[in-house]
């Protein structure tokens, strides 16, 4: 039962963000922080995995997620958890997640190796 995930209620999350990826237009779907997701009986029943447990603003994610979930027709009630006994990792990252925080250029897009290594960008 791992990552499923109610599309209706992944709709309602596309503009929830958590702050630390809201300037750069990283929605919590996107993120891959759903873990579990589904409305029985009027109840939606939603799971997240954070980052990092010791993450500051999921006092707010939770609460954001809540308020938009709870905006869907087919909702009388929520339960937003989180779910401690899995790890987030960076492989839930949706493509375009992944590549709006890349810090460095994809190896493709680098023309000359030789130049980028040589260059003030690259400083490992």
């Amino acid at each position: 039962m791992a990552d499923e995930v109610d599309p209706v209620i992944t709709r309602a999350l596309r503009d929830v963000y958590d702050p630390c990826c809201q300037d750069k237009g990283i929605s919590v779907v996107d993120m891959g922080l759903l873990h579990r997701a589904r409305v029985d009986d009027g109840v939606a029943h939603v799971e997240l995995l954070l980052t990092s447990g010791w993450c500051p603003f999921a006092s707010r994610v939770l609460s954001d997620i809540e308020t938009a979930v709870a905006g869907l027709p087919e909702v009388d009630h929520t339960d937003v958890r989180i779910v401690w006994d899995e790890a987030w990792d960076s492989s839930r990252l949706s493509p375009d997640a992944r590549r709006k925080l890349r810090f460095m250029p994809a190896p493709a897009e680098v023309a000359d190796r030789e130049a980028f290594i040589s260059s003030k960008l690259y400083q490992p």
